[in-house]
């Protein structure tokens, strides 16, 4: 039976499924391990079930045991691994694309909704138990029928937008490339972001991680938005310029900012902190049991079709 090593804890199911069909260390106590215990724990395993918090860089990967032939990681994005030092490596890195498209998707809508709706202000406020209603009581933005535009038509951005028309929004998108109509559904695509900002009332974050998306919304892009345009984040937390984006909210540039993840998590930038017009979530873009489950299965299923001689149907190198 092959032995695998699981860097953090699995919900039960899934805990249940990897014994009966691998020698697997669970992580029970769901400590964070280090690069060095990942090391060490994984010295005669055939391979890792790892998650974004385990760090595989290039150092790592290079310590790592000649037994380990395989790294399945409990995530969509891979970016906690060196995929070139695992490739050179002869080790192959899988990933759970698709099971977590409709849970972001959800939170993208969320961010938008309780950013553009005051919901940190209202909880506030309702939890003072003093609060006068009145005609401009926390007045916030309407998404009914305004402009949504979406950095990345990926599968989530894609379910951002079927989400969003339910509300009778227009959708607006940046995209690598154009898509075909079907996936469109009337979605109207702008070839660079100067473009799809100007008509973003609000704005979705979608894209995947890459040198080009960092810092993407800056000082300078930032102004290409309407003014009082409403932004949300359930991507990664480096396509946002922290210091452009906080001047941007205190001069009302931007109306609201919704961010599920964020530069330097679990910390965050303290200028956020002080601000009102934020509302936070700790990453619970998959943050729902199915969704949990299918990516504990998805990540199950490339290890066994590895070990069973076949193509992982996840594999990204």
């Amino acid at each position: 039976m092959k032995k695998i090593l699981v860097t953090r804890n699995l919900l039960e199911e899934n805990e249940k499924r990897i014994l009966q069909l691998f020698d697997a260390n669970l992580n029970k106590e769901d400590k964070l391990y280090s690069p060095e215990e990942v090391i060490a724990l994984s010295e005669n395993c055939d391979g890792i079930l790892s998650f974004t918090t385990s760090v595989l860089n290039r150092e790592t990967i290079n310590k790592l045991s000649d037994s380990v032939k395989i790294i399945a990681n409990y995530a969509v994005g891979f970016g906690n691994i060196d995929i070139a030092s695992a490739k050179k490596r002869g080790i192959v890195v899988t990933n759970t694309p698709e099971v977590l498209t409709d849970s972001t998707a959800d939170i993208s809508i969320l961010l938008l909704l309780g950013a553009s709706r005051r919901a940190y202000e209202g909880r506030k406020a309702a939890e003072l138990q003093n609060w006068v209603w009145s005609s401009n009581l926390l007045l916030g933005k309407q998404m009914s029928n305004q402009k949504l535009g979406i950095l990345g038509m990926g599968r989530i951005g894609r379910a951002v937008a079927q989400r969003a028309r339910g509300f009778g929004m227009k959708i607006h998108y940046h995209n690598r490339s154009k898509l075909t109509s079907d996936l469109e559904h009337g979605a109207i695509y702008h070839p660079d972001i100067k473009s799809l900002f100007r008509q973003s009332e609000f704005l979705s974050i979608n894209c995947p991680a890459t040198p080009d998306t960092i810092n993407l919304l800056n000082e300078e892009t930032i102004k290409y938005l309407p003014d009082g345009a409403v932004v949300a984040n359930a991507a990664r937390g480096d396509v946002i310029d922290d210091n452009a984006m906080i001047k941007a909210m205190k001069s009302g540039k931007i109306f609201a900012l919704g961010l599920d993840v964020y530069n330097g998590e679990p910390k965050i930038n303290e200028e956020y902190l002080k601000l009102n017009n934020l509302f936070l979530l700790p990453h619970l873009g998959s943050a729902t049991k199915v969704t949990r489950i299918g990516m504990g299965d998805r990540a199950i299923d490339n290890l066994q079709d590895f070990f069973l001689n076949k193509r992982p149907k996840d594999q990204v190198n």
